[in-house]
C-alpha cells in the first residue's frame, strides 16, 4: 500500500450561498422586507445558470454527432 496517498478535500460555501443565508437571516430578522422570491435569488439564479450551461453543451454535443 501507498501511504504517501493525499486527499484533498474542497468545501466551505460560496458566493451565492453566503449571500443565500444573509437574504434569509435579514428577511427573518425583518431588516428587508422582500418577498421570498427576491429572498431566494441566489439559489434559483445559479441553478438557472448550471441548466443554461448544461443545456448549451446538450445541444452542442446533439450538433457535433
Amino acid at each position: 500500500m501507498d501511504d504517501n496517498k493525499k486527499v484533498y478535500v474542497s468545501g466551505g460555501m460560496g458566493f451565492a450561498e453566503v449571500i443565500q443565508v444573509i437574504f434569509i437571516v435579514l428577511k427573518l430578522c425583518h431588516v428587508i422586507n422582500w418577498s421570498w422570491l427576491w429572498v431566494l435569488a441566489p439559489t434559483w439564479i445559479s441553478t438557472g445558470l448550471v441548466l443554461l450551461i448544461l443545456l448549451m453543451l446538450f445541444i452542442i454535443i446533439m450538433v457535433t454527432r
